[in-house]
């Protein structure tokens, strides 16, 4: 079964024990999640099998492509070599002897190594030259426009505050009351002028203690729902009383507030041109797969 020819690409073949080895580490990971259900788990198995078998057919496509079209060259091979030692170097392994014998502990030949980084740089730069340099590719600014609109859901923002809290956590050496006591103190400071901030840093737990409570902006989701409720309450420059909630007592203050809002074209231009380019980009490589395969000689078995 190892060895056993599942398909034939051009005058390459894909066996049952390379795929099976592809698929193993991810097939052990969906068995964790769908081993008690067979049928799921048949599913997504079979699913991982096909990517598997659609990469390694690619992958001998376009090896195949770079022979056919006279790419080998003598300065190929110095290359490789080259990429090799820089992986050495990356790696930490000193020389090219500490490498050959950890492969070896891995049960790998360095010859294997060697071609399989070999394939990896003619894949590389195979798909580069046929994919189109993403900068070279151009959006029209229609098309930007058409993908804002359509596609408004990716641009929403949710409604937003920038808080600064004080949490004071209760605790069970002290009495019931005592973090609400101190929260009394502390909101009796900051209602007579001492800022925010200020009674923060002495008083907070947490992390952001040293900023003076501050958390940045946050959503609603941020908070406990009583919490979030009384943050979306306060306006600009507010702060609200001592809040009691199960294991601590909180007081906020809002600096700023940014109500739900759809970004505008202008804020969202280049992350667009970005998405068109990279979709354009995998386009061309699509279609560039499809030719290889229609020219190709591909067997399933």
């Amino acid at each position: 079964m190892v060895t056993g020819v599942a398909v034939v690409v051009n005058d390459s073949v894909i066996t049952l024990g390379e795929i099976e080895s592809s698929v193993a580490p991810n097939a052990q990971i969906a068995y964790n999640s769908y081993g008690k259900d067979p049928k799921a788990y048949g599913e997504v198995l079979q699913k991982m099998h096909d990517q598997a078998i659609e990469i390694m057919i690619r992958r001998k496509l376009i090896l195949h492509e770079f022979v056919s079209g006279g790419y080998l060259t003598n300065l190929l091979e110095a290359y490789v070599d080259d990429h090799i030692q820089d992986y050495i170097q990356k790696n930490d392994y000193g020389d090219r002897a500490v490498l050959i014998r950890s492969l070896r502990a891995k049960g790998q030949t360095y010859e294997s190594f060697r071609r399989e980084q070999r394939e990896d740089l003619i894949i590389d730069v195979m798909t580069s030259q046929h994919s189109s340099n993403l900068r070279k590719i151009l959006i029209s600014p229609l098309k930007v426009e058409q993908y804002y609109q359509s596609h408004q859901n990716e641009f929403k923002m949710d409604d937003q505050v920038k808080l600064r809290m004080i949490v004071l956590p209760e605790s069970s050496d002290s009495a019931s009351d005592a973090a609400k006591e101190l929260g009394e103190e502390i909101l009796a400071k900051i209602d007579s002028g001492v800022p925010f901030a200020e009674m923060a840093q002495v008083n907070s737990s947490g992390p952001e203690r040293a900023e003076g409570g501050d958390r940045g902006w946050v959503k609603r989701s941020f908070f406990r729902p009583e919490l979030a409720q009384i943050a979306f309450g306060l306006k600009p420059g507010e702060h609200s009383g001592v809040i009691e909630v199960p294991g601590a007592c909180y007081l906020m203050m809002v600096d700023e507030v940014k109500p739900a809002h759809i970004k505008p074209l202008s804020e969202v231009r280049g992350e667009i041109e970005g998405t068109l380019r990279t979709d354009e980009s995998r386009r061309l490589q699509t279609l560039w797969i499809e030719r290889l395969k229609r020219k190709a000689f591909i067997s399933f078995y």
